[in-house]
C-alpha cells in the first residue's frame, strides 16, 4: 500500500504513522541522488559508494523476522518494564538468549544483533499504529534491546564482535527493494537504544572508533580496519594528516577553534572603533563565521532537513546576527567619515555584535559534550526543549485568541487600533509573570479588564504549571537514566565524526581554503592532488598533528606493554590489580570458598525448597510402591527399604506423637477444669442449704 500525500495525514484522513527512524536511510538516498545529477559539482571523494549488505537483503529479512516471532512468543502479554531489564528475568532466560543466537543459524550469526536493533524499530512502529497494544509492543521493544545486550557482553571472540557484528554493515527488505546499508553501531544511535549503546562490547567499539584505532578501509568503506601504526612508537609515523580523521582530534580542533572563535569575538567588542573601520580582529571574526556559515549550508545540501535541529537552528539565528552586523558596517562605510548616517550604521553594527555575545558563549557548549558533565546536562536540555513544544504550541493558540480579541476591542472603542504595542507589551509580561492591569478598563468595559484576567490567569496558574509539571517529568526520567544518555549522546558525537564522506577534513574556517584548493583537482593529477592536499593540511594542523604525534607515541608504548602482558591494548592497570600476580586464591582454596558461600541469585530460594519437598516426596512414594509390591507377592521387605522408609516416616511420627502429647495434656487440663467446676458447685450447693 503506497503511503498516502502529506495533505490525507493534514486533514486526518490517514492515521497510519510513518516509520520515524528512516531519516538517516532517506538522507543517504537523497546524497546519491544528487552525487548522480551533480557528480562534476561536488567535492572530491575517493571512496566508492557501492556499499553492499554482508549478507543477501532476504536473508536478513528472514533472520529478523525469526527474532520477531521468537520476542512475541517470549513476551506475549503485557507486562512490567522491570520484569524484563532486571538481571536474571524469569523472561528473558538463557533458553531465549540462546535460541536468538540459532536464528541466524552457523552462515549468518553476525546479522543477528542488527535484527534485532531492526526488530525493536518495528516493534515500536506497531505501539504507534496499535494503540490498544501499545505497552505490550513497547515493552517488546524493550526485550529486543536485553537480548541484544546479552548477546553482545556475551561474546567472547573479540575481533568477531567488533568487526562483524557492530561493523558489518546489513540490510533488509523493504517495499521489494534492499535498504541502504547499515551497522549495529549507527542503526543504535539513529534508534536511540540506549541498552545495546550501554552494553560493554559496544562502548569498546566506540572507544576504539573515537581514538582512531579503527578506521574505514579506503577501498571499501563498508568495512573497518584496525589502524596499523597504533603500536608504531615512531614519533614521525603519527605525523600523519589523516589522523585529524580520527572523532579524537576533529573535537579536540573544534574546541580550539571555537575559543579562537570566542577570543576574536571579545577582542571586537571592547575595542569598538568609532570610525567604523574594519580591523585585524573584525576581518577573521567575520571569515569564521563565513566558514561557519559554509559548513551549515553543506550539511544541508548533504544530508536534507533530516539533520535539522535545535543546534543548528541555534547556530543559524547567531550567524544571522553577525551577517547583519557586517551588512550595516558595509553600508556605514558607504558614506563619508564623519557623516552621522555612517556613525548611525557602524552605531547598529556593533549593538547586533554586543546583542549576540551570549548565544557566541552558549555555542561552546555545542563542542564541549564529549565532557561527562556537559554532555548529561546538554541531554536534559535537549529533552526540556522537546517537552516545552508541548506549552508553547497552546500559548501561541491562547495568545492569538487573546490579542485578536484584544484589539476588537479596541477598534469597536474608538474605530481606531491605535493600542497594538500596548496591548503585545502588557500580554508579554503576563506570560512572564509580571502583569499589568492598568490600561485595559477602557478597552469596552467591562469585556476588557475580565478578559486580561482570563488571560493572566490561564497563562500564570494553568500553561506555567503544566511547563513545570513537563520539565520535572522530564529531568526525573533522564537524570534517573544520566549515565546510558550520556552514553548515547557520546556515541552520536563520535559517529557524527565517522559518518563525513570526504576524503580530506577540512574544519571551518578551513573550509574556505578547501574552495580555492578544490579548483585545482580538476587539472591535476589524482596522485598530485591528493599530494598537495596531505602538504595543506599537516601545515593548517601542524599544532594539533604535534600533541597528537606525542600522544599516540606515548599509547603506543602502553599498548605494547599490554600485548606483553597478554591483555588488551587499552587496558589500563588499576589499584587493585598491581599485586593480583602475588596471590593464587586456587592455590590457598580461597576460591573455592567463596563459591561455596556465594548465593544462586539465578535460583528463587522458595522454588528450590519446594523441588527439594518434591523429591523426598517421590523417593517416598517409589519406596511404598516397592513395600507394597513386596508384600503383595508374600515376600519380605529388604532392611534396606525399611530402614529408609522409618527415616523418612520417623519426622512425621514424631510430629504425630507431639500432636498426640499435646492433644491429651489438653484433654487432662479440660476434664481436671471440669472436676473443679463440679466441686465448686456442689460446695456452693451445701452451702445453700
Amino acid at each position: 500500500m503506497a503511503r498516502s500525500s502529506w495533505f490525507s495525514r493534514l486533514m486526518g484522513w490517514d492515521k497510519h504513522p510513518r516509520h520515524h527512524h528512516d531519516f538517516h536511510a532517506d538522507w543517504i538516498r537523497d546524497d546519491r541522488r544528487r552525487q548522480v545529477l551533480f557528480r562534476d559539482l561536488v567535492l572530491p571523494q575517493y571512496r566508492n559508494e557501492n556499499i553492499q549488505s554482508a549478507i543477501p537483503a532476504a536473508e536478513v529479512t528472514k533472520v529478523a523476522l525469526k527474532l520477531r516471532h521468537l520476542i512475541e512468543l517470549a513476551v506475549p502479554c503485557e507486562l512490567d518494564e522491570e520484569e524484563i531489564t532486571k538481571a536474571h528475568s524469569k523472561i528473558i532466560t538463557t533458553k531465549v538468549i540462546k535460541a536468538a543466537k540459532e536464528a541466524g543459524g552457523s552462515h549468518y550469526r553476525s546479522c543477528v544483533v542488527f535484527c534485532l536493533v531492526v526488530c525493536k524499530r518495528w516493534f515500536k512502529h506497531q505501539a504507534l499504529v496499535e494503540l490498544w497494544d501499545a505497552d505490550m509492543h513497547r515493552v517488546r521493544a524493550v526485550a529486543c534491546e536485553v537480548v541484544a545486550k546479552q548477546i553482545i557482553e556475551t561474546e567472547d571472540d573479540f575481533e568477531y564482535l567488533m568487526h562483524s557484528v557492530l561493523l558489518r554493515r546489513y540490510s533488509i527488505i523493504v517495499d521489494g527493494e534492499a535498504t541502504p546499508p547499515a551497522n549495529v553501531v549507527e542503526k543504535a544511535v539513529d534508534l536511540h537504544a540506549v541498552r545495546v549503546i550501554g552494553s560493554s562490547g559496544y562502548q569498546k567499539c566506540i572507544s576504539y572508533l573515537w581514538k582512531g584505532w579503527l578506521v574505514q578501509d579506503e577501498d571499501d568503506p563498508a568495512v573497518f580496519i584496525d589502524y596499523k601504526d597504533k603500536d608504531n612508537t615512531s614519533f614521525f609515523v603519527h605525523m600523519d594528516p589523516d589522523r585529524i580523521r580520527a572523532p579524537m582530534y576533529q573535537n579536540a580542533t573544534q574546541v580550539i577553534i571555537s575559543f579562537v572563535y570566542i577570543g576574536l569575538y571579545t577582542a571586537v567588542i571592547n575595542s569598538v572603533n568609532p570610525t567604523g573601520v574594519f580591523d585585524t580582529a573584525e576581518v577573521l571574526l567575520y571569515i569564521f563565521t563565513l566558514g561557519f556559515i559554509c559548513e551549515e549550508v553543506t550539511k544541508f545540501w548533504k544530508a536534507g532537513y533530516h539533520i535539522l535541529g535545535f543546534w543548528n537552528a541555534f547556530n543559524s539565528v547567531l550567524y544571522s546576527f553577525i551577517t547583519l552586523s557586517f551588512i550595516l558596517r558595509i553600508i556605514g562605510l558607504t558614506h563619508q567619515q564623519g557623516d552621522d548616517t555612517r556613525e548611525f550604521y557602524s552605531k547598529m553594527s556593533y549593538n547586533f555584535l554586543a546583542f549576540s555575545a551570549p548565544m557566541i558563549w552558549s555555542r561552546l557548549l555545542l563542542y564541549l559534550d564529549s565532557f561527562r558533565f556537559f554532555g548529561a546536562m546538554l541531554v536534559v536540555l535537549k529533552v526540556m526543549m522537546k517537552e516545552s513544544i508541548i506549552f508553547f504550541a497552546l500559548l501561541i493558540v491562547l495568545v492569538i485568541g487573546f490579542l485578536q480579541a484584544f484589539i476588537g476591542l479596541d477598534f469597536a472603542d474608538d474605530w481606531v487600533a491605535d493600542d497594538i504595542l500596548f496591548i503585545l507589551q502588557a500580554m508579554a509580561n503576563a506570560v512572564m509573570q509580571s502583569p499589568d492591569f492598568d490600561g485595559f478598563d477602557k478597552f469596552s468595559p467591562p469585556f476588557g479588564i475580565i478578559l486580561y484576567y482570563c488571560f493572566t490567569f490561564i497563562i500564570m496558574v494553568v500553561l506555567l504549571n503544566i511547563l513545570i509539571a513537563l520539565y520535572n517529568s522530564a529531568y526525573e526520567d533522564i537524570y534517573g537514566n544520566a549515565n546510558d544518555e550520556y552514553l548515547a549522546l557520546f556515541a552520536q558525537k563520535t559517529m557524527q565524526f565517522v559518518r563525513a564522506p570526504d576524503e580530506n577534513v577540512y574544519i571551518p574556517p578551513f573550509n574556505l581554503l578547501e574552495m580555492l584548493v578544490i579548483c585545482l583537482f580538476w587539472w591535476m593529477e589524482k596522485s598530485k592532488f591528493e599530494r598537495m592536499s596531505d602538504i595543506i593540511m599537516g601545515i593548517i594542523y601542524s599544532p594539533v598533528l604535534l600533541i597528537a604525534a606525542w600522544h599516540e607515541t606515548k599509547m603506543a608504548g602502553e599498548i605494547r606493554s599490554n600485548r606483553a602482558r597478554g591483555e588488551e591494548d587499552d587496558d589500563t592497570i588499576e589499584e587493585w590489580e598491581q599485586m593480583m600476580d602475588q596471590v593464587d586464591f586456587e592455590a590457598d582454596g580461597w576460591n573455592k570458598l567463596c563459591i561455596s558461600a556465594k548465593t544462586n541469585l539465578e535460583a528463587d530460594p522458595t522454588i528450590t525448597e519446594v523441588q527439594k519437598l518434591r523429591g523426598e516426596v517421590e523417593e517416598l512414594k517409589k519406596l511404598l510402591v516397592d513395600m507394597t509390591k513386596a508384600l503383595s507377592s508374600g515376600g519380605e521387605v529388604e532392611p534396606s527399604q525399611a530402614s529408609t522408609l522409618i527415616d523418612v516416616a520417623e519426622p512425621e511420627q514424631s510430629e504425630s506423637k507431639t500432636k498426640k502429647k499435646k492433644k491429651g495434656k489438653k484433654s487432662k487440663k479440660d476434664k481436671k477444669a471440669g472436676g473443679e467446676g463440679n466441686a465448686s458447685a456442689s460446695s456452693s450447693s451445701s452451702d445453700e442449704e
